[in-house]
């Protein structure tokens, strides 16, 4: 699906206290309504500079980007409105978002340190059917965040969560167009 086609399933979802990929859980239920929000804001405050739209104006290798997210996926919230901005500016880039749980052959070639975690975008060049190259689930400074948090306290908690929210709200999506921008060849 395009990314209105995304948005419109994730406002679905939440209109009818649902989430994607089977899970009934209230948890996951919570954090696609969560998601949402978070969503929203996004789209209000990620900006691209001027020099950043210009470039990707000008690019005419034809890219496409798949993603695939679910839309409980606390990571996503900050990466998908990115994700969407670039291949507004960019003329030849399309974005395609697959639900992971329903892609699990392909979510399996890119697996991050054995475990499926989303959001993954895998970048296809000129029409090509293999893959050029692949990010995420999350930019370096939050995975660095992430790792670290893991190894002090043996796992994830609701402290590491909003630890992890506070990183993506200070960041204010930089380090994300930064990432995603080098991966389409800005230097």
């Amino acid at each position: 699906m395009n990314y209105s086609q995304y948005r419109a399933l994730h406002t679905q979802l939440v209109a009818e206290d649902a989430t994607t990929g089977g899970r009934t859980e209230p948890a996951y239920i919570e954090y696609t309504r969560l998601n949402l929000q978070r969503i929203k804001r996004w789209e209000k405050q990620v900006k691209l500079t001027d020099s950043e739209r210009e470039w990707l104006s000008k690019q005419t290798t034809p890219i496409k980007w798949v993603v695939l997210t679910e839309p409980w996926c606390g990571d996503a919230a900050p990466s998908l409105p990115v994700m969407q901005l670039i291949a507004a500016h960019h003329p030849v880039l399309e974005l395609e978002i697959l639900l992971r749980d329903e892609h699990l052959d392909l979510m399996n070639h890119y697996l991050t340190d054995g475990a499926q975690s989303i959001p993954k975008l895998i970048q296809y060049t000129n029409g090509s059917d293999s893959a050029h190259a692949h990010w995420g689930p999350r930019p370096a400074g939050a995975a660095q965040l992430i790792a670290e948090y893991k190894a002090a306290h043996g796992g994830l908690d609701a402290s590491a969560r909003e630890l992890l929210q506070q990183w993506y709200n200070k960041d204010k999506g930089q380090q994300i167009i930064s990432e995603l921008l080098t991966l389409l060849g800005w230097e």
